[in-house]
């Protein structure tokens, strides 16, 4: 795949550093797919071949009035999917991916700017150095509710980042999070009104190269930091690889469709 090729991701890059990717789906409030994160991959590739690329930022598509909805399902995805051989559909967790986020040397700012579902809370978890947030944006973790587990290593993450009594209360239930709620927990670094949040983080990101900061000295904390992790990323994301093939092929997992399809509650069964 070439960046030319890419169908969910507008990529843009400036002559001051400044890249941009954004998740546009809107027709289906920006919703990922594997071929979404192959794109952001190969804009990773793309930005680390470029000297002049220094600071990422990814974002939703204000049209589609989200950050990102969530996986996208649908059969006719599984079918377009079949052009990309780079894609591994046994890596659910999206390893290759999330490890690809832990070992890139530039900033990446995720600026949320709406409804963020499933890897919409994981991905930027697990791939954002910095995390800004819309007053009217929202997580949505609702991996419970589709009978499967969370990912991007997030499985290690989340007690990580809250300890294991509040990371098991949001996975286990897969309550609503809203902007301010992810504050106070420290899932996010500011809270913006809506308007405030793009040119914020653009701000942040010219704060981050030179000639307002040192990129040598940011890449080399950014690696010091992350080096005693890649390892723990790395068995987590193989963990979670292994209990989401299980729980894609579980009754649940279809019943939860299924209710979702129907727009009812699933009545689940464990199996």
């Amino acid at each position: 795949m070439s960046i030319e090729d890419f169908e969910d991701i507008i990529y843009e890059k400036e002559e001051n550093g400044i890249c941009t990717a954004i998740i546009s789906k809107p027709e289906a409030r920006n919703a990922v797919t594997y071929i979404s994160f192959i794109e952001i991959y190969k804009v990773l590739e793309d930005m680390e071949a470029d000297k002049n690329a220094k600071v990422l930022i990814i974002t939703g598509d204000p049209k589609g009035n989200a950050f990102t909805s969530g996986g996208y399902f649908k059969p006719e995805m599984f079918k377009k999917m079949r052009k990309y051989p780079e894609i591994d559909l046994m890596d659910i967790a999206q390893k290759k991916l999330t490890l690809k986020f832990w070992d890139f040397e530039k900033p990446v700012i995720m600026a949320i700017n709406g409804m963020a579902i499933g890897g919409g809370l994981t991905m930027p978890l697990s791939c954002g150095d910095l995390i800004y947030m819309s007053e009217d944006a929202w997580f949505g973790p609702y991996f419970v509710k589709r009978g499967i587990i969370p990912e991007f290593s997030s499985c290690f993450l989340l007690p990580f980042y809250l300890g294991f009594q509040k990371a098991k209360e949001i996975v286990y239930f897969g309550n609503k999070i809203t902007a301010q709620e992810a504050y106070e927990l420290g899932l996010v670094n500011k809270v913006l009104p809506s308007d405030e949040l793009i040119p914020f983080a653009r701000e942040q990101a010219l704060n981050l190269i030179p000639p307002k900061a040192p990129s040598l000295s940011i890449k080399l904390m950014k690696k010091t930091m992350h080096s005693y992790f890649r390892e723990i990323l790395s068995k987590t994301l193989d963990l979670e690889n292994r209990a989401l093939r299980k729980t894609f092929a579980s009754k649940d997992f279809k019943e939860s469709m299924q209710a979702l399809k129907e727009k009812r509650d699933p009545f689940f069964m464990g199996k």
